[in-house]
């Protein structure tokens, strides 16, 4: 699958690598972590950003009821829960909290703050998360009572989502978003942003004010490192502690050059391609079956990228109770009969044209994908385009078959079903609109397990979406860094980081 010249490149990139010698010579840093992450920061707002790297930027300067462990758990942060029902939590907050500018963080906060996520003029894009969630109310300037429409296991893990943190609603209300451009920013976590440089870098001190003292390391700084392969050559040359992503056709180098280095972990997300279903051909369930089922997912996950990714047929990753199920089977007579009842075959190819964004694997995927289909006539076209415009695309409807994929907010089932709901909004992108599936969902979100494991198998079946493999979090830390714990949620807070001497 690749040419001469690829491989040709790739040998370069190796030698390049090669050339440095991490550790030889210490950079320069000014006693900051510097840490690598997949993309730019989207913004600051942690109400208004929803993109992996900004609510990693959010939840060091942004503490809420709950926060992250190393080990990607929920544990009390700016309170302590006491009292836990089915439909009402109490928490009281710790004694003298203070933003970073030295005013009090009372329960106000998180009143006033849950009715700001809630306003149309926000527009959260994590809104819906806490749809379960039917008000905040304060019992006193130290008591937060957290009332629920249902029970919910997964409370705590919303609760420590940063859109639910404490905001300095008092720079809020005085100058309405412009509180997100003050140098340092005002926060409620063990950082504060002093610096945001954009291509460059978000330098983050500790925020004398937090309640937890000092963090382990006194400033962070996070740069944005969309390349790879570039991210792997800065962390050889001893230029970052950290890295987000390593690809997999490195990997192997990497742990042969960086010995102790390399962390691979199962991540609970789910890599897959979304069929537009609001416009032909795609609109045929029929055409989205015989895709489905001609895709090698195996080979995929061991041989094209092999770095632990597992096949997936379910949505939901096995460690949140997915099942994983085949519903549908892979026999070749099978796909060409749904093929041609669907009106497709040697007088009348089926041409579509798979669209995917810059980075990572997608391209190799998506030219896996349509050598499969090639043998039952398939003719597909690839179209790569940068980030923001992809998704944009895909928000818009402008597509035939896209590159997505959903990485858990919480580790909840429900959290990945939820998104092909039809009225999930935008982030639908299918377009999947089904009401026995909205049903099926509705029944497992108030409490029957058998109905979330129904509406994943009818999901399946309609095959809305091309389901691949599940992720696998391929990390770089740096040996003298301490404080990292591989989890499955592929959560590492800064404040728990620190430099071992």
């Amino acid at each position: 699958m690749f040419s001469r010249r690829d491989i040709h490149l790739g040998t370069l990139s190796l030698l390049a690598l090669s050339a440095c010698s991490r550790g030889a010579s210490r950079q320069p840093r000014d006693g900051a972590i510097v840490r690598l992450s997949d993309d730019e920061v989207k913004g600051l707002d942690p109400q208004k950003i929803s993109d992996l790297t900004s609510l990693r930027v959010a939840s060091d300067q942004f503490e809420g009821l709950m926060r992250y462990t190393g080990a990607g758990e929920a544990e009390p942060g700016l309170a302590e829960p006491t009292h836990r029902g089915a439909l009402t939590w109490q928490f009281r907050l710790r004694p003298a909290l203070r933003f970073s500018d030295g005013t009090p963080i009372t329960a106000d906060h998180f009143v006033r703050g849950w009715q700001r996520l809630q306003m149309p003029d926000t527009a959260s894009p994590n809104a819906s998360l806490f749809e379960a969630i039917a008000g905040i109310e304060r019992d006193g300037p130290a008591m937060v009572t957290v009332r629920l429409k249902r029970p919910i296991p997964y409370l705590p893990y919303l609760l420590a989502h940063p859109a639910m943190a404490a905001l300095p609603l008092h720079r809020i209300d005085a100058i309405g978003d412009g509180w997100t451009s003050e140098r340092p920013l005002v926060t409620s976590g063990p950082y504060r942003l002093i610096d945001w440089r954009l291509g460059d870098r978000i330098a983050l001190e500790a925020n004398p004010a937090w309640h937890g003292g000092a963090p382990g390391a006194a400033r962070i700084d996070w740069r944005p490192a969309e390349d790879k392969l570039a991210a792997l050559r800065r962390f050889r040359g001893d230029m970052a502690d950290t890295v987000s992503d390593v690809p997999p056709t490195r990997l192997e180098w990497a742990r042969a050059h960086l010995p102790g280095a390399v962390r691979v972990h199962p991540y609970a997300g789910t890599y897959y391609f979304a069929f537009n279903t609001r416009l032909p051909p795609f609109s045929d369930m029929r055409v989205r079956q015989a895709l489905s089922m001609a895709v090698d997912r195996r080979w995929i996950a061991e041989k094209l990228l092999g770095t632990g990714e597992m096949p997936a047929t379910g949505l939901v990753p096995p460690a949140l109770g997915g099942a994983n199920a085949d519903p549908l089977g892979s026999e070749p007579e099978e796909i060409r009969a749904l093929l041609a009842d669907a009106g497709y075959g040697p007088d009348k190819p089926l041409r579509f044209t798979i669209r995917f964004n810059s980075g990572g694997d997608h391209r190799r995927i998506a030219v896996a994908l349509a050598a499969m289909w090639r043998p039952y006539g398939v003719e597909a076209q690839l179209l790569n385009s940068e980030a923001q415009l992809h998704f944009a695309a895909l928000r818009s409807g402008d597509f035939d078959l896209a590159r997505s994929g959903w990485i858990a907010d919480l580790p909840a089932a429900e959290n990945f079903l939820a998104v092909h709901r039809s009225d999930a909004g935008a982030i639908n992108y299918s377009g999947y609109a089904d009401r026995e599936y909205d049903r099926l969902l509705q029944a497992g979100m108030t409490g029957d397990p058998e109905a979330l494991q129904a509406a994943e198998l009818r999901l399946q079946r309609a095959a809305p979406i091309l389901l691949l493999h599940f992720y696998v979090s391929r990390s770089l830390v740096a040996p003298d860094i301490g404080g990292w714990q591989d989890n499955g949620m592929n959560i590492h807070p800064s404040r728990i980081l620190h430099r071992e001497v």
